[in-house]
């Protein structure tokens, strides 16, 4: 693998012909991820959640990179319909997937449930592209050199698995530990989606990436709090932008020299900021039994079955 430690977007290459997915792109990481790929040529197809924030994010882009073959549709990932729908029309107008950014995500939310039950940051940051990735797996396996990249965080650290209380339905929730389980979940599904895929042997990879520290307004609601309002600029002093933090996602999806179940992230100190380099997530990401169980979980929860996988490719 290359040890280079200062990529940038400069290194990304002809993307003409690609086709990526990037979910949750209207704003902070999804929207700095689909503006570099389409600047190298992709075929972006963004996601967001409203036909407003398509309108806008469409305006934008052009106004910005001219003439890109730019894409958007709606999708919410708190929904498991809307995920199926979203995959009907994908399969309607393309024939491959080069590229699935699995970006979307909430971070340490208040208690609250998906439309189909599911705890919200779980259901949406975990089940919700689990389900995204199966009913695009035909796309996958039918694109040589296709790539799955996972979005976790350090935020993985925090997270411990416990399946008779997948959902905190004990009480025991709290936004801290929920988010920390959602990130956690994203690197035990990327590392067995890999698993998998060399089981078999489908010419496709599943790497992961995390963005350190970045000003994307994903936790803008947690200073809603008058008392906490004045901490916001001290918090946030010094962190990265959105452009830098997209940089390990982008480097998961286009570096030659990247294998299945890489995980990459800033090289600075505690992965908070810095250029994109091959990083180390915790011992519990690479608990093969957990990722069975968590596996086995998002099947049932899901309905959505990656039983294609099980059996070689012709």
């Amino acid at each position: 693998m290359n040890a280079r430690t200062n990529w940038t977007e400069a290194d990304l290459g002809d993307l003409s012909g690609k086709v990526a997915i990037v979910t949750g792109a209207n704003s902070g990481l999804g929207l700095e991820t689909s503006r570099a790929l389409l600047k190298a040529g992709a075929h972006v197809v963004m996601t967001m959640r409203s036909e407003a924030k398509a309108q806008s994010t469409v305006a934008t882009l052009q106004a910005d990179l001219g003439d890109v073959s730019l894409e958007t549709m709606l999708l919410d990932l708190a929904d498991l319909e809307s995920v199926r729908r979203f995959s009907e029309m994908f399969h309607g107008k393309h024939s491959r997937l080069d590229l699935l950014i699995n970006n979307a995500g909430i971070m340490m939310t208040d208690a609250q449930l998906t439309i189909d039950g599911f705890e919200s940051q779980l259901g949406t940051n975990h089940l919700g592209h689990f389900a995204l990735t199966g009913h695009l797996l035909d796309l996958i396996r039918a694109t040589p050199g296709a790539r799955v990249v996972s979005l976790s965080s350090v935020a993985h650290r925090w997270g411990f698995m416990e399946f008779g209380n997948l959902m905190f339905q004990n009480g025991s929730y709290t936004p801290r530990a929920a988010y920390g389980r959602s990130k956690l979940a994203n690197l035990l599904f990327a590392y067995e989606l890999q698993r998998l895929f060399e089981a078999a042997d489908v010419d496709a990879i599943s790497v992961a990436a995390h963005p350190g520290t970045a000003g994307t307004g994903l936790a803008d609601h947690l200073f809603n709090r008058w008392y906490l309002r004045p901490l916001k600029p001290l918090v946030f002093l010094g962190i990265q932008t959105p452009k830098q933090g997209a940089r390990p996602s982008l480097r998961a999806a286009t570096d030659p020299q990247a294998k299945g179940g890489d995980y990459f992230g800033p090289g600075g100190r505690k992965e908070y900021r810095g250029a994109p380099v091959l990083v180390e997530s915790n011992a519990a990401s690479h608990s093969e039994v957990d990722a069975r169980k968590l596996w086995v979980e998002s099947e049932r929860l899901t309905g959505v079955n990656y039983e294609s996988l099980r059996t070689p490719t012709e």
